[in-house]
């Protein structure tokens, strides 16, 4: 069995996954934010949040047959932890953003059924 990367890689790859990829999540999530209640743009805001969902996923993924290959410690750790936080943080949010998006569409109706009226 041969490592897939060294211990020192290993850190590099956590910290500019980790970093750069949280980094990314939370900018995302203030945009998201300022967007939503608005319902603007919903298809781009609900495609990139689902693409940062699939990403967590298949770091989850590779992690899971990382240990299933028998490669160390340093290898998979960074893999499961990324793919982990990206789920567990943005998994559930993407329903958050969703219920958001549904929200500004019904306050839009209203409006324009008060100016009906």
């Amino acid at each position: 069995m041969t490592e897939w990367w060294d211990p020192q890689t290993a850190g590099l790859i956590g910290g500019v996954a980790g970093g750069g990829l949280g980094s990314l999540a939370g900018i995302f999530g203030g945009v998201a934010g300022a967007l939503a209640p608005k319902g603007l743009l919903r298809r781009t805001v609900l495609s990139i949040h689902a693409a940062f969902v699939i990403v967590g996923a298949a770091s989850l993924g590779v992690g899971v047959f990382a240990i299933i290959d028998g490669q160390p410690i340093h290898v998979f750790v960074p893999l499961l932890l990324v793919g982990f936080v990206l789920c567990a943080v943005m998994g559930p949010l993407y329903f958050v953003v969703r219920m958001r998006y549904a929200w500004a569409e019904q306050r839009q109706l209203q409006a324009e059924e008060l100016r009906r009226s």
